[in-house]
């Protein structure tokens, strides 16, 4: 069950964390798997590293002509059946303390890269019956306390997957969207010592008791999620909501 063999896939924002824990996911599960990265040496170097079946891609999702070149490129030569955006970026603030440049830089990369990878992937999809998979938040869903410009951007993907769900099923293109609490990645890391000099350990400590489970997730739990929604055991489900939070939204 859930194998992808023969099926060719893009994952966007792949060279650490989420992405590529996808990436290993689809990789071992029989995929063709492109690694897309602005930082082209981490993306080379992680597509080494997972190997079989594995390309990387340098690609700013926030530039809708390269988007479209690389997709084109790949397509052309392996057709599409699956489609990740995963690239994201994270804002700390209340609406107050939220630039107009803060708000613009999220909204590039979040909404418009999401945009720009689906809006890319859509013709090839539309004519391998493929799958769009798009990283949403638990911030799409509740309110979470200064997290105003990210919750915004979270909350546009959720509503973004609803509407190409709704408007490619007579193309029998599937559309999902995956909404996690914390996910324990370098990027958390990296954010928590950047912003809480310090305090890291604490901070470490009560982002991951939020999670009524007492830990944030692991990667590899996220993948494996996204590993059954690219796949045809999944192909009854598009426009779907799917929350791996630990017992957030309903526990808490």
């Amino acid at each position: 069950m859930f194998r992808l063999d023969d099926k060719t896939a893009v994952v966007t924002g792949a060279a650490s964390g989420i992405g590529k824990a996808m990436v290993q996911a689809f990789a071992t599960q029989g995929a063709r798997v492109f690694l897309w990265d602005l930082n082209k040496d981490a993306a080379e170097a992680a597509a080494a590293e997972i190997g079989n079946n594995v390309e990387a891609r340098v690609c700013d999702v926030t530039n809708e002509d390269q988007v479209q070149d690389v997709m084109t490129q790949i397509a052309e030569q392996h057709g599409l059946d699956i489609m990740v955006n995963n690239a994201g970026i994270a804002h700390i603030g209340t609406c107050s303390d939220t630039s107009g440049d803060d708000l613009d830089r999220i909204y590039n990369v979040n909404v418009k890269g999401v945009h720009n990878g689906m809006r890319a992937a859509l013709p090839h999809l539309s004519k391998s019956g493929g799958v769009i998979l798009n990283m949403a938040s638990i911030a799409s869903l509740v309110g979470i306390k200064d997290r105003f410009a990210y919750s915004m951007s979270k909350g546009a993907v959720l509503t973004m997957t609803l509407s190409v769900a709704m408007d490619y099923i007579e193309q029998g293109v599937r559309c999902n969207c995956i909404c996690p609490a914390r996910v324990h990645t370098p990027f958390v890391d990296n954010f928590i010592k950047e912003n809480y000099p310090g305090s890291e350990e604490e901070v470490f400590h009560k982002l991951s008791g939020y999670q009524p489970v007492g830990r944030m997730a692991k990667p590899e739990e996220v993948a494996a999620l996204a590993v059954y929604m690219c796949s045809d055991e999944a192909a009854f489900i598009t426009g779907g909501i799917y929350p791996i939070d630990g017992g957030v939204i309903n526990l808490r």
